[in-house]
């Protein structure tokens, strides 16, 4: 039977800070790194030889009269996790990253992408590609001004890119003589062929009424409800995201690895509700829950998936306004709409889906506090490697009640591999651990996400300071009190602004939402979201990474400080009380843990993870006024500025 109230967790575990008299694990980077100057150019084993596809995408390219074309990282919903069938981007370059975009040219080709993944690019390109250390579509705008002629066609396929993406790129091509031509075949696939992956085919299944905040109906009469009260009065809503179809109708999938999510749109209007998925994949009970009150206004109609833009089509011939989302929209979609468009507002979790919520964080912080402490008893004798620990946390979760498997591939990285956000192990590229460096560990499920650092032996100054930072700005963001409605990029800076104050910075985003047994697409770089996942954090290549993932409510300001729902203690190690001046929120925070977790853990019988949580969770001293928090220390003042140079260009990505 299928019961899930939350998802288990795929760990981030990065090991990283190799000190002086540790440097026998680490590699010479030129065997992980390729190396186009030398002659020859060296390539490591990681990279891909893309030349033949290239020069059959080029020739497809001459065959649509197309100088230039951009290839997104994403698929047709806009999802930041996408099946392999949609890694176009993947196959075409080898670069396996979450996040990038690629233009080619009949001449040249180039890779944008984040921070995160700028060493991962260096490992898995081969020679035939620019590495461009940027996102901004304004640099990819550029970068195709000067390689692509005057008069020249640059192309896209429709279906890949949001309605703002594809007015980003017009924008930055607007005036130029360069024209922006989107050819519906897609080029890459045509490519592809027959070696690409099949379309997915595993049962779509719906939640047990347990583990929902409300109905399907009752999500769907609320939805109408808002409709007919707007001022423009729109007639239908249509939902592109994949999140958007899963959690209107408590269904769940598995089209993308992690993410329980299945291939659909929903065209939602005041009588009628259309569905467009693969009907022959819902289970029995699914469909009976879409069919059950066929025919009337809560009756689902199900339609093919490949049907959704023709019939979007038929019915924006009428005098209709769609309410639709410019973020997960695709052009493709959205060119077929004559008439107004609108974008709809964010939803908010109900008070049962917060409950399930925070059910799931205490079950959590057990397997979590069951993990620590292994690593505490194991990782000095020196048989404990980055793809075991991984293993391991798999295992301990999946003990935990409501299992329905990871959320994302476990990620453990060691060294060199740090400078890989997303790096994941396997049994024949791991690293052991060692007492003398630091371990970040963290994964994410449908309602949880939480990201911890540790340091078992005697941390760095730099270190001590860098983590302590990224926890004074992770609290900084808990408890910051905003006005509704404010932007989520208005407020993250709140979790940089303690780095920022001894010039450092991380080139990622600060965190994104999360769903109910769902991913999370929005992030804090566009709206505000009543339930966020802030993970702030420094990296420093080659040697050391901290990140500090927790997941916050937001809710009407109250008077006094509230801790958010995870619940497992920061490392001791690795704080420098000096610096901080938010104990006493962390001492509360820490009180929380323990009234909440302990009991849990106590059920389970797990005393010595008991007495471990009371020793972890032990309170702050309160320091005094003047304890010199702005102090910084010599080697972060060295490495300030050029930091700054290369982080702060990288742009604010997710």
């Amino acid at each position: 039977a299928m019961q899930p109230s939350w998802w288990i967790a795929a760990w981030l575990l990065l090991l990283q800070a190799c000190p002086p008299g540790h440097s026998q694990q680490a590699a010479s980077p030129w065997t992980d790194i390729r190396n186009c100057s030398a002659d020859p150019p060296y390539l490591p084993p990681t990279a891909t030889n893309t030349t033949a596809r290239l020069a059959a995408l080029r020739d497809a390219m001459r065959a649509h009269s197309a100088h230039a074309y951009i290839v997104p990282s994403t698929d047709a919903h806009m999802s930041e996790y996408i099946a392999e069938r949609d890694s176009r981007l993947g196959w075409l370059t080898g670069f396996t990253g979450s996040a990038g975009t690629v233009v080619v040219t009949l001449d040249r080709a180039a890779l944008w992408t984040d921070s995160r993944y700028w060493t991962q690019a260096e490992r898995q390109l081969d020679c035939n590609w620019e590495l461009q250390r940027t996102t901004w579509i304004k640099s990819i705008g550029q970068w195709i001004l000067e390689w692509v002629p005057a008069g020249g066609n640059v192309s896209l396929d429709p279906f890949l890119f949001s309605i703002d993406t594809w007015n980003s790129y017009s924008q930055a091509l607007q005036g130029s003589g360069r024209a922006l031509v989107p050819i519906e075949t897609n080029l890459v696939d045509q490519v592809w062929g027959d070696q690409r992956p099949p379309p997915a085919s595993s049962e779509i299944y719906s939640l047990p009424a347990e583990f929902t905040g409300s109905s399907w109906q009752e999500k769907v009469t609320g939805i109408r409800q808002q409709m007919e009260e707007h001022t423009r009065s729109p007639t239908a809503l249509l939902l592109s995201g994949l999140e958007e179809t899963a959690w209107l109708f408590n269904l769940r999938g598995d089209d993308i690895p992690y993410n329980p999510v299945f291939y659909s749109y929903t065209l939602l209007t005041s009588t009628n509700i259309s569905l467009f998925v693969d009907e022959g994949r819902l289970t029995a009970e699914a469909r009976q829950s879409l069919r059950g009150a066929c025919p009337g206004p809560l009756c689902v109609e199900l339609h093919n998936y490949s049907q959704a833009r023709a019939h979007l089509q038929r019915y924006a011939q009428g005098n209709v306004t769609v309410w639709l989302g410019t973020e997960y929209t695709t052009y493709g979609l959205y060119g077929v709409i004559p008439q107004v468009r609108m974008r709809p507002t964010g939803q908010v979790k109900n008070s049962k889906e917060q409950e399930l919520l925070r059910a799931a964080h205490v079950r959590d912080a057990v397997a979590v506090i069951q993990y620590l402490l292994w690593l505490e008893q194991t990782v000095p004798q020196g048989q404990v490697d980055e793809f075991l620990g991984a293993r391991h946390i798999d295992a301990l979760r999946r003990a935990q009640q409501h299992n329905r498997g990871p959320s994302f591939e476990s990620i453990s990285a060691s060294g060199l591999n740090a400078a890989l956000a997303h790096y994941s192990p396997s049994n024949t590229t791991r690293r052991k651990l060692s007492v003398d460096e630091m371990y970040l560990a963290g994964h994410r499920d449908g309602t949880t996400d939480i990201t911890r650092t540790v340091h078992w032996g005697t941390p760095t100054p730099l270190q001590k300071e860098a983590y302590t930072r990224v926890l004074m700005g992770n609290i900084d963001l808990s408890r910051l009190v905003f006005p509704p409605n404010t932007a989520g990029r208005n407020v993250e800076a709140f979790a940089r602004r303690a780095l920022w104050d001894v010039g450092l910075n991380y080139g990622h985003g600060t965190g994104h939402g999360i769903g109910n047994f769902l991913s999370g697409p929005v992030g804090f770089q566009s709206n505000n979201v009543p339930l966020a996942c802030g993970h702030p954090g420094y990296y420093r290549d080659g040697e050391f990474g901290i990140r500090i993932e927790d997941v916050a409510l937001v809710v009407e300001a109250q008077t006094k400080v509230t801790a958010g729902p995870a619940l497992v203690p920061y490392d001791r190690n690795l704080i420098d009380v000096s610096l901080l001046s938010q104990e006493q929120y962390l001492n509360a925070y820490y009180e929380t843990i323990r009234a909440r977790v302990g009991p849990e853990l106590q059920r389970q019988q797990l005393e010595e993870e008991y007495r471990w949580l009371q020793r972890n969770t032990e309170p702050f001293p309160l320091a005094s006024t003047t304890a010199a928090a702005a102090t910084v220390t010599a080697t972060l003042g060295t490495l300030a500025m050029g930091l700054l140079l290369s982080v702060l260009l990288a742009g604010l990505q997710a």
